[in-house]
């Protein structure tokens, strides 16, 4: 086989390896880390059993979504937000749906811009389910290498953020459901959380097309993705004001969304 032969066999499959990942990246919901961990990684059903997880905006959400995905992997969970009508309505479902007890659960109200209500707060916590460790600075951690902080970054998600936002009067809030089918579906965003926290990734994107898209824009080309936003940005803000989905007016959807 000739030399001649041999390289344009190699360039054949170079350009066949960036097809493949290009079409990859447009079926990507994730950053290409984050789906190969999907792939090959560890799963969530073998590293994160026997656990204990503070989930904090639990009543609604991803957090509630979040919540729900840890007790069916028989995770004690640690519930908190504002309103406890709803935090007793997921622990329900926790329990219908999930392997926890009764015991496993702790619901704690909390209001996390209250910070003088924090430090008590983590005292229940562990009067409840024993000692542990909390920090939030990367930089301290060199000195507890046992302990991984996963930066993650979901774009659009089908919750209630629109419906319960707040006009100038902060007792009032939009309250109107708005389409989201555009939109990932919770329980996926929840998953590939779950993936990230079992392989211990730093930070994760986690968002459909076009989303995604912007995001790569703004990592690697920073000028461009701010001339997009200025000029997305305004509609946005309008839409969010007059009670609409940000996104709606102008984003179509890309693929299928997951289950």
């Amino acid at each position: 086989m000739s030399w001649e032969l041999l390289l344009w066999l190699l360039v054949l499959c170079v350009l066949l390896a960036l097809v493949v990942q290009l079409l990859r990246f447009l079926r990507a919901d994730g950053d290409l880390t984050l789906l190969w961990a999907e792939w090959q990684g560890r799963r969530p059903e073998w590293e994160l059993t026997d656990m204990v997880v503070w989930v904090t905006g639990a009543s609604s959400g991803i957090g509630e979504e979040l919540a729900c995905q840890l007790s069916k992997l028989g995770v004690s969970l640690v519930l908190s937000a504002r309103r406890v009508q709803e935090l007793e309505r997921v622990k329900t479902r926790c329990l219908e749906n999930g392997n926890l007890k009764e015991k496993d659960i702790l619901v704690l109200p909390l209001d996390l811009t209250d910070r003088s209500s924090h430090e008590a707060a983590t005292k229940v916590v562990l009067q409840e389910f024993g000692k542990g460790f909390f920090n939030c600075l990367r930089a301290e951690l060199a000195t507890y290498p046992g302990i991984v902080i996963s930066n993650i970054c979901p774009g659009p998600v089908q919750s209630n953020i629109v419906k319960n936002s707040l006009f100038e009067d902060v007792q009032k809030t939009i309250g109107v459901d708005t389409a989201q089918s555009h939109k990932m579906a919770t329980s996926r965003c929840v998953r590939l959380m779950l993936i990230s926290m079992a392989n211990d990734l730093k930070e994760v994107w986690i968002s459909d097309h076009p989303f995604l898209l912007i995001t790569y824009f703004w990592q690697y080309m920073p000028t461009w993705a701010l001339w997009l936003t200025n000029k997305l940005g305004k509609r946005r803000i309008e839409n969010f004001k007059n009670g609409l989905d940000a996104d709606i007016s102008y984003f179509k959807t890309w693929k299928t969304k997951h289950d």
